[in-house]
């Protein structure tokens, strides 16, 4: 199932036209026991990417361990019909984007073997269209 937000302050947004501000320091990962798919660059990442990338990992890891979803699109992205003249107001809403800046946590797993684990984030992060690393803690 496809992840956007269940009630937001105005029905459509400005479309993101930049990229985010990205850190140069990696966000806190918590001391837990457990490894993390951390971005590398900014960009934004689709709500479809994100649930193909989770379900892969799910796939991975045989339903074993937990896997925490650290980001959620919340930007609505909206285009009108491919033959609709000029006018008329805004289109519908499209898909949802969120917003990921550098060094920010996408996924986190829990309680899994490094065995099992690495090579289930590394087949999720090759779902995904931006630069990123596992980091074990």
């Amino acid at each position: 199932m496809l992840t956007q937000p269940k009630k937001t302050k105005y029905r459509k947004y400005f479309k993101p036209r930049s990229l985010p501000k990205s850190s140069s320091k990696t966000h806190k990962l918590g001391e837990h026991n457990c490894f993390a798919l951390v971005t590398m660059e900014s960009g934004y990442l689709n709500g479809r990417q994100l649930e193909a990338a989770r379900q892969n990992i799910r796939r991975k890891v045989k339903r074993e361990g937990k896997l925490e979803i650290l980001t959620l699109p919340d930007i609505a992205v909206s285009h009108k019909a491919l033959a609709a003249r000029m006018g008329k107001g805004k289109g519908k809403v499209n898909h949802w984007v969120a917003a990921i800046s550098a060094g920010r946590a996408i996924f986190r797993l829990y309680g899994i073997d490094p065995e099992q684990g690495i090579p289930a984030l590394r087949s999720g992060a090759n779902k995904l269209p931006i630069k990123l690393k596992i980091h074990q803690l």
